[in-house]
């Protein structure tokens, strides 16, 4: 792409909706053989993208003009079915790796927690009903996120950790790999993890890393960039709380975030 994604914030930038138009599927066929009218996918999917960026409620998108609420969803649901945001990510991070390569040297991986008030699977169940989800990334020496999972959150971060790096949407090189990972992972379980997936595991307390890096201006952060994942993830509102009770469609937005962030690295850096 090499030039930067220009983003309103409201709208999918033109850049991005040019790789993700070749993954939709067609219009399903009608039973009886008739079809109404049909939203164009370009508005559907602003107003996905509106939903994503703001955080705002599906029944608000009626009122912005983007796109109808029904129209939005019914869109969104049909599209996690057929597997367009995993692809788009994984499109997104081939595109990243080709531009300026996935740092595969060096991995790093940190879980984080958000409250699901709605409740659903792949929760900690609180007393009123609601619930807590812990979502696991993985992400290469420059922060781009290439693999996430997702859990209850009373699932500890080690006990995910396999399930993220099977989750990768782009197959991992055959070559040494070192795995950095804090405390939390200081078992024998995420030790056995790594070998048996021919990784070198680093497992680091809190603050260990800075103060080594301390004096030595040279020095590449190895662990705490995967807190960088988390933070541009963070930055998608709608992904700040979980509002989705299918956990499938949570992922689906988890991913079309994660393949807007590897898309718009590989225009920055490519």
């Amino acid at each position: 792409m090499g030039q930067m994604i220009q983003d309103s914030g409201w709208r999918i930038p033109d850049a991005l909706w040019e790789q993700m138009a070749p993954l939709l599927p067609p219009r399903p066929r009608h039973p009886l053989g008739c079809h109404n009218p049909r939203v164009p996918d370009r508005a559907a999917l602003d107003g996905i993208f509106f939903v994503l960026r703001t955080g705002g409620q599906w029944g608000a998108l009626s009122a912005t003009g983007i796109c109808s609420k029904s129209s939005a969803h019914r869109r969104f649901t049909e599209w996690v079915e057929a597997g367009v945001f995993d692809e788009f990510w994984r499109q997104g991070l081939l595109a990243y790796d080709g531009l300026v390569g996935i740092d595969w040297e060096w991995l790093s991986a940190d879980g984080a927690m958000t409250k699901a008030p709605l409740g659903g699977e792949k929760n900690r169940p609180q007393p009123n009903g609601s619930g807590e989800t812990g979502n696991q990334a993985l992400g290469g020496a420059r922060g781009v996120p290439i693999s996430l999972a997702v859990d209850g959150a009373n699932v500890p971060d080690y006990k995910l950790l396999e399930e993220t790096l099977d989750a990768m949407p782009v197959q991992r090189p055959d070559q040494s790999v070192n795995l950095c990972l804090d405390k939390g992972y200081d078992y024998d379980g995420p030790r056995q993890i790594a070998y048996d997936y021919n990784l070198t595991a680093h497992i680091r307390c809190r603050g260990e890393e800075s103060k080594a890096s301390s004096g030595h201006p040279n020095y590449k952060p190895r662990r705490w960039v995967v807190e960088r994942v988390h933070s541009w993830i963070n930055r998608f509102r709608r992904l700040l709380i979980r509002w989705e009770k299918k956990p499938q469609n949570y992922e689906a937005m988890l991913q079309f975030a994660c393949g807007i962030i590897a898309w718009e690295q590989a225009s920055l850096l490519g």
